[in-house]
């Protein structure tokens, strides 16, 4: 297999990773390594026998295949010339500021044909991998994704900061057009909200809760979902998870109807945990990102649709949106000029007069 010419543009905290994982992949030649601060480009690029600049350009060869690691406010501009060039291109999440600009990428994509692929790299995840075999169809998910700080991403909210993951996640299980969004937040550190628990309904009945916090003192990532066919729980960072499986547990209906017992309640002298079957998840010990980087490649070799593709990108912006917008809009009771959202001076009012 021919290895293909690759590029980074960007070689910020995200960036430095992708540079690293091409530079071990057999079906990848690292070519050029692309920031806007030429020093860091070269730091990055250097150690691989990589180009180094501000610009992708012709000299440094052809490029079949990219990955854009920018400030997520420049992501339509990079992206665009490689796109209307027919160059594969991985964008990393969230894929652009806002829905406007994700429709316009996404637009291009169809137009020219090109192979675009969204850094949702929790999809990658093994652990999420192991819930999508189950073919779960949830009606109710829980999330919680909580950490310090990042201030490497001081200039967006926790909602497309880190939200974003769980967000994607939830719209792949569901797969239901959204209808309501409720959601309140608060911003402690900056203009920007930094703590947001929002509640998303869709059209086929499912009830999402979604908690997003960089203000914790320790980081926890858990989904929680059930379903007609089962129970789950997932700690993505540990990369652990069991589910409790309908049909697996039948022996728990068949043990009461023998009894003539009216209710469940009537076993309460009963183990529990003997009753019924719960099964560990069968999670590989993988990199999330060396799969979603080789997993790209193969796309854009085969010229095949990613398993991330860029309308799941755009169907993650749309909402995270909508979340934020609803944090923008709740009212907040017992203030006394009424505000609203994150609208209030909050350094003001805590300065007195």
């Amino acid at each position: 297999m021919t290895p293909l010419p690759v590029a980074v543009i960007g070689a910020g905290h995200m960036g430095r990773h992708h540079v690293r994982k091409y530079a071990e992949m057999k079906g990848a030649k690292l070519v050029a390594v692309i920031d806007a601060d030429l020093e860091r480009a070269k730091a990055a690029a250097e150690p691989h026998g990589a180009a180094f600049g501000d610009t992708l350009t012709p000299e440094m060869g052809d490029i079949a295949a990219v990955s854009i690691a920018v400030p997520t406010v420049h992501h339509l501009a990079v992206a665009k010339p490689l796109i209307e060039r027919g160059v594969g291109v991985l964008i990393e999440k969230p894929l652009a500021f806002d829905s406007a600009e994700a429709g316009e990428i996404a637009a291009l994509a169809a137009k020219h044909g090109a192979i675009v692929q969204v850094g949702h790299t929790e999809r990658f995840n093994p652990a999420v991998r192991a819930v999508e075999k189950l073919n779960v169809r949830p009606k109710f998910v829980e999330c919680h994704r909580i950490s310090p700080f990042p201030f490497r991403a001081a200039d967006v909210g926790v909602v497309f900061d880190i939200m974003i993951h769980d967000i994607d996640i939830l719209l792949s299980l569901v797969k239901s057009e959204v209808t309501r969004v409720d959601a309140v937040g608060i911003n402690v550190l900056g203009k920007h909200e930094d703590i947001v628990n929002a509640r998303v309904s869709f059209a086929n009945g499912a009830v999402a809760n979604l908690t997003a916090s960089r203000l914790a003192l320790k980081t926890e990532r858990k989904l929680r979902a059930f379903s007609e066919e089962a129970y789950i729980s997932l700690d993505y960072q540990k990369k652990l998870g069991v589910a409790v499986v309908l049909d697996k547990n039948v022996n728990v209906i068949k043990f009461a109807r023998e009894r003539n017992l009216e209710d469940l309640s009537q076993l309460t002298s009963v183990d529990y945990s003997k009753m019924v079957t719960v099964e560990p998840l069968m999670i590989q010990d993988r990199d999330a990102l060396a799969d979603e980087l080789e997993t790209f490649l193969e796309c854009v070799r085969n010229r095949s649709t990613p398993p991330v593709p860029v309308e799941d990108g755009v169907g993650a912006v749309a909402l995270a949106e909508k979340v934020v917008e609803s944090v923008k809009s709740h009212r907040w009771d017992g203030a006394a000029d009424g505000r609203v959202g994150l609208e209030a001076d909050i350094f003001g009012n805590l300065g007195g007069s």
